[in-house]
């Protein structure tokens, strides 16, 4: 019985410690341009999530549109993500390449946001000022209080 139980354990031990890596694909696609896809990835899933009835009426399914702006297909994209993903160092450079461009397109985006909100106050400011000129109590104010 003790050999039964022996001979399972080590069943279990090497059926268990059996992991291959994948081998490396013939069409791989480079850890730069893994970044990009998966930076294009991340992008369209957050897209989808804010309004995906506004892509779908124009046509777009984000997963056809980052294989074609890519020239991959879903089979040299999947086979290099699991090429990748095995090696956690090296996957975790290609996600950390991610989260940096995020990061800097954030900013680049904040900075314009930050710029358009002010040139609107700007802009209302002036609107107002010209309202207030055209306005007949406020020329007459005006004209009593310069005389």
């Amino acid at each position: 019985m003790r050999i039964l139980v022996f001979i399972m354990y080590i069943i279990l031990f090497v059926g268990c410690n059996s992991v291959n890596r994948p081998k490396k694909p013939d069409n791989l696609i480079s850890k730069d341009k893994m970044s990009e896809i998966i930076y294009d990835v991340y992008i369209m899933n957050s897209a989808k999530g804010i309004n995906k009835t506004l892509l779908e009426n124009n046509g777009i399914l984000p997963q056809e549109f980052i294989y074609k702006k890519h020239s991959i297909d879903s089979l040299q994209f999947a086979n290099s993500n699991d090429y990748y993903a095995f090696d956690t160092e090296v996957y975790e450079g290609i996600i950390n390449k991610v989260k940096e461009k995020i990061e800097s397109e954030k900013v680049k985006y904040e900075a314009i946001n930050e710029e358009e909100l002010k040139a609107e106050k700007e802009l209302k400011e002036a609107t107002r000022a010209k309202e207030l000129k055209k306005s007949p109590k406020v020329l007459k104010e005006f004209k009593e209080v310069k005389q």
